[in-house]
């Protein structure tokens, strides 16, 4: 099992929360049971966490894509984007957590336009970038996208990269944990 504290980022310099505070609904953190695509109990609005001081481990070592790379302009931070972009630390994929009372915020630009050429600049690397609205996850190829729907224990994704007159782009499904 990962430790969270061995693989987190730390923020670039002059990022900082402030008031954003959208990772605290788009997450579930059972250690406060707090549910996923709803606000945790402990967010103030506009004032953070109440428990800042005590909060979980996985609250502590959790800082999004935006908190740790300073090339991310000013629109991607959560807050404005409606969406948490996260790389997970072992398939190295793109998660996007978009908030679910904002369920098309991905869609819209400049965030769609670049998401794609994100997957685009990823898929050599057999690496996929992946749109998590409420329990339904969508895949972002450089072509199209690719609804696959909820993932369950054990579900995974599976891809098969291919050469087109396009473009290198993939075939993408999910394979339940019981196939």
């Amino acid at each position: 099992m990962l430790d969270p504290a061995a693989i987190v980022a730390p923020p670039a310099p002059g990022r900082a929360c402030g008031p954003c505070t959208l990772c605290c609904k788009v997450y579930a953190i059972p250690a406060v049971e707090s549910l996923a695509g709803r606000w945790c109990r402990h967010v103030r609005p506009g004032g953070g966490c109440g428990i800042h001081a005590e909060r979980p481990d996985h609250c502590r070592a959790f800082h999004c894509l935006w908190m740790t790379e300073s090339w991310m302009g000013p629109e991607w931070r959560p807050d404005r984007a409606k969406m948490v972009l996260s790389l997970d630390p072992v398939t190295r994929f793109m998660n996007v957590q978009v908030d679910p009372g904002q369920a098309n915020a991905w869609k819209r630009a400049p965030y769609h336009d670049q998401l794609r050429r994100w997957a685009a600049a990823s898929l050599p690397l057999s690496r996929y970038v992946l749109v998590h609205v409420g329990g339904s996850t969508t895949v972002i190829l450089p072509d199209r996208d690719v609804p696959l729907g909820p993932f369950g224990p054990g579900d995974r994704l599976v891809g098969r990269e291919r050469m087109t007159p396009a473009g290198l782009t993939a075939d993408v499904e999910k394979v339940a944990a019981s196939a």
